[in-house]
């Protein structure tokens, strides 16, 4: 009777303990989205959390106030690229470390595990100037390419890969099945926890990509939604009721996208690299 006493009064303390990390978590959404709806002049005054006046001219104004509806089409155009190209080839990648015997095999894997220690800033000139010998500065081509394929995307697909039973493909073997039909026709259809996981984290990489983007684009048509956000602060200096909205306007694709693929990108986080 005791230790169940004592276990029930430990979990009230951990419930409290999360509620509240919770809360401070949410914290800066709910300041976020309590900015957007106040009017003009009243960002700062109490309550903080708690908006006396619902002031939806502020998003209305956001959307008119620089070119949103191309910041986001060239996002999409990226994030989309972005995600289909890092998929297939990171997928290919993974299948191939994992179940292709070939030579220096785990040499040339413990060398890309390696490249994920190099910081992006150090890669940045060098990426830059191939680009734009390329002649593919402000282009989607420099949004994407680069991005193309992720070593921590291999290294994802290559761990989900190594729990598929080999049998599986032994028995698509004898059947006369060749390599890209066991690929595409089995392989993947079998891997859609590790695929949404991709997938998901691919597109948020790129949706919320700031730095890149602003380097490597010049002209307002090739603008993504990060990059755009930075108007509102040298234009208006800094109506923040503009910018939460503009804000509220880039995270919700993430956020829907988010709730989505939720079930699949825990499923997925929980069986990748359990098998070595």
């Amino acid at each position: 009777m005791l230790n169940k006493k004592s276990f029930s009064v430990k979990n009230v303390f951990i419930y409290i303990f999360l509620v509240i990390g919770a809360f401070i978590s949410i914290m800066p959404f709910l300041w976020l989205i309590t900015t957007s709806l106040k009017p003009p002049g009243k960002i700062f005054s109490a309550p903080l959390l708690v908006p006396t006046h619902f002031y939806y001219k502020n998003y209305i104004e956001a959307w008119n106030s620089v070119p949103f509806a191309r910041y986001i089409i060239n996002s999409t155009i990226m994030s989309l690229g972005i995600v289909i190209c890092q998929t297939l080839f990171s997928a290919m990648a993974g299948y191939a470390f994992a179940k292709i015997k070939f030579k220096f095999k785990d040499a040339l894997f413990l060398i890309f595990l390696i490249t994920m220690m190099i910081p992006d800033s150090v890669k940045m000139i060098p990426n830059f100037l191939t680009i734009k010998n390329l002649g593919w500065y402000d282009t989607y081509a420099a949004l994407i390419v680069p991005r193309a394929a992720s070593v921590f995307a291999i290294f994802l697909f290559r761990q989900f890969f190594l729990s598929i039973p080999s049998s599986i493909e032994e028995s698509a073997r004898l059947e006369g099945c060749g390599l890209f039909r066991l690929f595409f026709q089995i392989v993947l259809p079998l891997s859609k926890p590790v695929l949404v996981t991709n997938i998901l984290f691919s597109f948020l990489f790129a949706w919320n990509d700031f730095l890149w983007p602003l380097i490597i684009t010049d002209s307002q048509k090739m603008r993504t939604i990060q990059v755009g956000l930075s108007y509102f602060q040298g234009r208006y200096g800094v109506r923040w009721e503009l910018l939460s909205a503009a804000t509220i306007f880039a995270i919700l694709p993430s956020f829907i996208v988010f709730i989505i693929a939720q079930k699949y990108f825990i499923e997925g986080i929980s069986t990748s690299g359990l098998k070595e």
